[in-house]
């Protein structure tokens, strides 16, 4: 397993493969892939060159939080998985629901759900990220059910990278 490490300034670099009995605690994300050659890979963050790609922002996201929870690592699948490498691709895929039930935390970011109000018809203004977050593409994909599962903390964020609650805060609405 790879983690990449929050450093003081801000930004953060991939650590090297990490055995099992030496890795510390981290935050793990939880996400959809949009278009892949937007998606930051490991040879990106290795090259310096995951900047300007899209799914950066997300990255960028899960190491602020990560800082903000007092997590200096955290681990996303698109840039800590050597995907050229089939035996690497392979034991991650068997190792995934384990690396998501040892995490600290799991931030799923949700970027088709937003809290910004938006118009609707004559200037009525109405919030609907319940309804956006119901209908989240993250909620179709069925890798998302052991990542909801594995970890005993899961937080739900906006596209604003806003908390919307965690798993258990979603549990006690729907049972009402």
């Amino acid at each position: 397993m790879r983690l990449l490490e929050v450093l003081p300034n801000g930004d953060f670099r991939l650590t090297g493969k990490l055995l099992d009995d030496a890795i510390p605690p981290y935050a793990i994300l939880s996400h959809t892939w949009g278009d892949e050659s937007q998606e930051v890979t490991l040879e990106d963050i290795v090259g310096g060159s995951g900047r300007g790609k899209a799914g950066y922002e997300k990255i960028k996201f899960c190491g602020e939080q990560a800082a903000r929870d007092g997590l200096q690592y955290f681990w996303v699948d698109s840039c800590c998985i050597k995907k050229s490498s089939d035996a690497e691709l392979s034991e991650s895929l068997i190792s995934m629901f384990r690396w998501y039930y040892r995490a600290e935390k799991c931030y799923v970011h949700l970027p088709d759900v937003s809290t910004r109000k938006r118009e609707r018809g004559d200037d009525d203004m109405q919030n609907t990220w319940e309804q956006s977050f119901r209908k989240s593409r993250w909620f179709t994909r069925g890798w998302t059910l052991q990542e909801l599962l594995a970890p005993s903390s899961v937080e739900f964020f906006t596209l604003e990278h806003r908390r919307l609650g965690d798993k258990q805060s979603f549990n006690n609405r729907s049972t009402k």
